[in-house]
């Protein structure tokens, strides 16, 4: 009608107006009712994945309120997948670079006496807590049985493997000089102090991954006084002899 001048172009324009309006006010009014309807899904509550309930926080008839309460946060529902567990453990610093994805551990519980359960190192933080300087694992554990619980404690042994070439030495053989860690070695009767590189710390003893040969005659508690080419005596260590007798 307008290209054939039957309706003025003013009356067109304020059809088209009123058009747009009535047409934003029925998208707004569809809006809150999908603002309603999403509201209203609320009412159930879905978990992301199949478990059991370990802890209920709210109960029939209870006032839910959306968000947090007085910056008080609140679960309904601690839900726990038990099929496969995820143990977190603080690795030494010493250890961080063996502790790579694909390794084993195995996993002690004092409410087990005896028994092992195996475990695998999925992946690690790959930084070290400058707190704690450790380096965080995870270690997932199969449970199809379900017997290990969520939360327990456990020990974790994990099977570093081992320096090709390295030696174990006592604690007292180490020698600690502005020239770094040392160990005093026999030769041709003299003392020779070597640089050394400590590998696993086990208490008494100590693990050298470099420094060392097959065959060295280690002084195992040199004096702070020694210096390399003193002379020095190896003395065999006494053998004793049990004595006893009978009436």
């Amino acid at each position: 009608m307008l290209a054939t001048h039957a309706v003025a172009q003013q009356d067109v324009d304020n059809a088209v107006g009123t058009y747009n309006a009535n047409k934003s006010i029925v998208d707004a009014n569809q809006a809150n009712v999908n603002q309603l309807e999403t509201l209203q899904s609320f009412e159930k509550v879905y978990a992301p994945f199949d478990g059991i309930i370990t802890a209920r926080n709210t109960d029939v008839g209870q006032l839910i309120s959306a968000g947090n309460s007085g910056n008080v946060k609140t679960d309904l529902f601690h839900v726990s997948q038990s099929g496969k567990l995820r143990v977190y453990v603080n690795v030494p610093e010493q250890y961080s670079q063996a502790a790579t994805p694909g390794l084993t551990a195995e996993l002690t519980l004092a409410e087990f006496p005896g028994r092992t359960f195996q475990g695998k190192l999925i992946r690690t933080s790959d930084s070290i807590n400058y707190t704690t300087r450790t380096l965080i694992a995870e270690i997932d554990v199969d449970n199809p049985t379900g017997e290990l619980l969520s939360g327990a404690y456990t020990q974790v042994h994990l099977k570093v493997p081992g320096q090709p070439s390295s030696y174990m030495v006592p604690v007292s053989a180490l020698i600690f000089r502005s020239h770094g860690l040392q160990v005093a070695v026999v030769e041709n009767g003299a003392a020779l102090l070597r640089p050394v590189t400590p590998g696993r710390d086990y208490g008494e003893e100590i693990e050298i991954v470099s420094g060392l040969q097959a065959g060295d005659t280690v002084i195992v508690n040199p004096p702070d006084s020694l210096v390399s080419g003193q002379k020095v005596q190896v003395v065999q260590p006494a053998a004793t002899t049990a004595t006893g007798g009978a009436s």
